[in-house]
């Protein structure tokens, strides 16, 4: 497996017995699309791990929106020794059954919230990601009530960020750090801080 960051032999074994639960359910729940079933540990797995160099070493609360298949989060929460508490959000509760059964399968310490985020009255926290959820700016707005001033955003993105990133600073002004994707051409990674309304 060519990962984004270097992982023990028993972290890899973990990813890989992972990855082996996500191609079962994807039999009957569309957890990731048919044609990147080959490509799961270059193009979900190792996607993933790239974030985790990312997570500010003292976050306690991270809140993962749309978590589907359970990336970014889950492949990092395996491979962190000291991940943080992790909510996953997943409004299908097919997909949300997945997310708690592969919670509890590698003892992570993560809870699954079956809910829209527009419903989550959870506490602001300290990390927040999705990947291919939404457009940066409605990104913004959906999550809002779920971000302070020092919260941390990490937003995979695809070709379109620059264009998403001009039209998101209409109406919000961020300091933001771009990575470039180790794994996907063109894409890359925001790193959005100080996010507050224009």
């Amino acid at each position: 497996m060519n990962h984004a960051i270097d992982v023990s032999r028993e972290t890899e074994a973990r990813l890989a017995a992972f990855s082996e639960l996500l191609l079962k359910w994807n039999r009957t729940i569309n957890l990731i699309g048919r044609a990147s079933e080959l490509e799961v540990a270059t193009r979900h797995i190792a996607d993933s791990l790239q974030l985790v160099e990312h997570i500010p070493a003292a976050a306690q609360t991270w809140i993962d929106l749309g978590s589907g298949g359970g990336f970014p989060a889950i492949p990092c929460a395996i491979a962190m020794p000291n991940p943080p508490e992790i909510t996953l959000v997943e409004s299908d509760k097919r997909k949300a059954a997945f997310l708690s059964t592969a919670a509890r399968t590698f003892q992570l310490p993560i809870k699954v919230k079956a809910k829209r985020v527009e419903e989550l009255n959870d506490e602001a926290c300290d990390v927040l990601s999705a990947r291919a959820l939404a457009p940066l700016t409605e990104l913004l707005t959906l999550s809002e009530h779920l971000r302070r001033k020092d919260t941390v955003c990490i937003f995979p993105k695809g070709i379109r960020a620059k264009d998403e990133i001009g039209i998101a600073r209409e109406a919000w002004r961020f300091n933001l750090s771009t990575y470039p994707s180790i794994t996907v051409e063109n894409a890359s990674i925001l790193i959005l801080k100080d996010i507050e309304r224009a």
